[in-house]
């Protein structure tokens, strides 16, 4: 098996290069209007910053989206207009940015993030709720096992990867591997997929036209873990996460649920 090919999401993705360059235009017309806080530090690294989006009037709570990339690219400013869906609905929302593979391993992006969510719950009250999609996705997994100070998870209220990488074996065997510096002691120690479940819900999230081996590794964290498990009619990997920029969207509201 081509394990290279079998994570290759663009080259199975038809007009692929039409997201990745309407990602950021769409995030940055969004913020023109936004409410919030844009840029607020959360660590020393350059990229190690995260936009606050707030609703009108107190916020219900607070939604963290961790975006993707295999942890090797894109910017928390490529997202923005996804935290349109949960701030209609009375919710902040925190973008956090994170540094990159090969610069860092992934346990320092998990360290990274989760510190990038303590700052984020010193600003919004209340319950909160963790997404993220693909890398992200592994990363909002990894948050219960990752140490997060008791006061910030005893508010995590609901936790829904989207598309997540929930084992990380797999990807040794990949080109990427030299580049995310991964290690079977990495891969073991950074997948949910070996973690406890966590005290909250969960809803594993995924598109029913991924890659075989997305629809595997949701599938996986699902059954280990005991979580709900949703397959997103007719979406695939690049466009699974659209609809968390609709108040009303199934994805949002598996969310907020």
């Amino acid at each position: 098996m081509d394990w290279t090919a079998a994570y290759d999401n663009a080259s199975f993705i038809p007009g692929a290069s039409a997201y990745v360059e309407r990602w950021p235009r769409a995030a940055a017309a969004f913020r023109e209007g936004a409410r919030g806080e844009i840029g607020i530090a959360h660590g020393a690294h350059p990229r190690e910053k995260l936009d606050l989006f707030l609703p009108e009037g107190t916020p219900a709570g607070l939604v963290v989206f961790v975006h993707g990339g295999y942890w090797r690219r894109f910017d928390r400013t490529d997202w923005s207009h996804l935290a349109a869906g949960p701030l209609a609905r009375g919710w902040a929302v925190a973008m956090p940015g994170y540094p990159l593979c090969p610069e860092v391993t992934i346990p320092e992006i998990t360290a990274s993030v989760r510190g990038a969510i303590a700052l984020a719950a010193r600003h919004v009250a209340g319950p909160i709720r963790l997404t993220g999609h693909s890398a992200g996705g592994h990363l909002v997994a990894r948050m219960p096992a990752a140490g997060l100070a008791p006061e910030v998870l005893s508010r995590v209220a609901r936790i829904v990867p989207i598309s997540p990488v929930s084992d990380l074996e797999p990807l040794l065997r990949t080109e990427m591997a030299e580049t995310l510096r991964l290690t079977p002691e990495i891969a073991a120690a950074e997948s949910p997929l070996h973690a406890p479940a966590p005290d909250c819900p969960v809803t594993v999230w995924v598109g029913a036209e991924e890659r075989p081996v997305f629809l595997d590794q949701a599938r996986w964290l699902a059954e280990a873990w005991g979580a709900q498990h949703r397959i997103a009619a007719g979406r695939h990997h690049f466009d699974v996460i659209d609809d968390l920029a609709e108040p009303d969207g199934p994805l949002t509201s598996a969310l907020l649920a």
